[in-house]
């Protein structure tokens, strides 16, 4: 029996839910989250969103009734444009006054929404950033994970935690500004931190996917640290800049002490080694600066050519609260 709420039609919180070819744990997630919502003092909608999947995962979804979760939509994509941009979709569909996103793998703790949710009301923020305090994932992901948020936070978004941000829970009126500033090769994250708004930064321990194997493959990885860097900071560029200046020192001391020996000691040949390996130091440092630029370029290009960051081939509402 779904469950009566006295606030207003727009007192809630809306939960956008990712997912790529999620059968076989799809359905845990329906009932964990639909159990946890009976506990919960306010009204909570799902906005499912299928970035692409090629299995029964919307099929497990529809037949699935979620008895305490106030409002239901499924939005289909045409193809799989990524997490980033299924989150962007899912939002653009959210009812509530309080939105977050949340993977069907139940690795974010549900605690958070409760939590989240409290505090923006109370304390009057904008945001809260939820940081994993603790998680079983392997050495390289901890460490990818590690220099990620050092990075970010020492040459892009100076507020980026230490510990890493997986999920921010926010109001309406960031809300508003994501679905106003729809951002292609972009992280949702990284754009809602830089804005500035009001926020609080919580910690809790993550869980384990219980079920299947994580879609975060390593080349999303590196698009992700790219995009972040590409998006929201100058320093590659500064780099490129920085390092031809320390090649063009180098390749002046270099010459002017191959003229000295020239001078003083005639007698003495000019290494063809040395040149070789100052072409070679050249020749890369060049392309890898051309690849830096190109990265911009190429943002720069996409972004003039305004194609859609993610298209909806199909879109369901499921439950509707009256």
């Amino acid at each position: 029996m779904t469950k009566n709420y006295i606030n207003d039609s727009k007192h809630g919180m809306s939960i956008v839910v990712p997912f790529l070819n999620e059968s076989e744990g799809i359905f845990e997630f329906c009932k964990t989250i639909d159990k946890y919502a009976l506990s919960a003092a306010f009204p909570i909608e799902l906005v499912f969103v299928d970035d692409g999947s090629t299995d029964d995962s919307i099929h497990k979804i529809r037949e699935y009734a979620l008895d305490n979760i106030s409002k239901v939509q499924l939005i289909k994509l045409s193809k799989n444009f990524g997490s980033h941009a299924a989150i962007r979709a899912g939002l653009t569909k959210c009812s509530y006054d309080i939105c977050t996103w949340m993977g069907s793998d139940l690795q974010e703790p549900l605690e958070l929404i409760n939590m989240s949710y409290d505090l923006i009301n109370s304390k009057e923020l904008d945001a809260v950033y939820v940081e994993k305090k603790s998680i079983k994932v392997s050495k390289l992901n901890r460490r990818f994970s590690k220099a990620y948020s050092s990075l970010m936070r020492k040459y892009a978004v100076k507020n980026y935690s230490s510990g890493g941000i997986s999920t921010i829970v926010f109001n309406k009126k960031i809300l508003e500004f994501v679905n106003n500033n729809i951002e292609g090769n972009s992280s949702i994250m990284l754009q809602i931190m830089d804005a500035g708004y009001r926020y609080e930064v919580i910690s809790l321990d993550y869980n384990e996917r219980f079920v299947g194997t994580s879609k975060w493959t390593l080349s999303k990885k590196i698009k992700l640290f790219i995009d972040s860097f590409v998006s929201f900071s100058f320093m590659p560029i500064r780099l490129v800049s920085i390092v031809g200046v320390i090649v063009f020192i180098i390749g002046v001391i270099i010459g002017l002490t191959t003229v000295v020996n020239a001078i003083f000691n005639p007698e003495v040949p000019i290494g063809y080694s040395t040149l070789a390996s100052i072409m070679a130091i050249g020749f890369g440092i060049t392309n890898i600066s051309l690849g830096i630029i190109a990265e911009y370029l190429w943002r720069a290009y996409d972004a003039a050519r305004n194609r859609p960051v993610y298209i909806v081939s199909d879109s369901y509402v499921l439950k509707q609260d009256e």
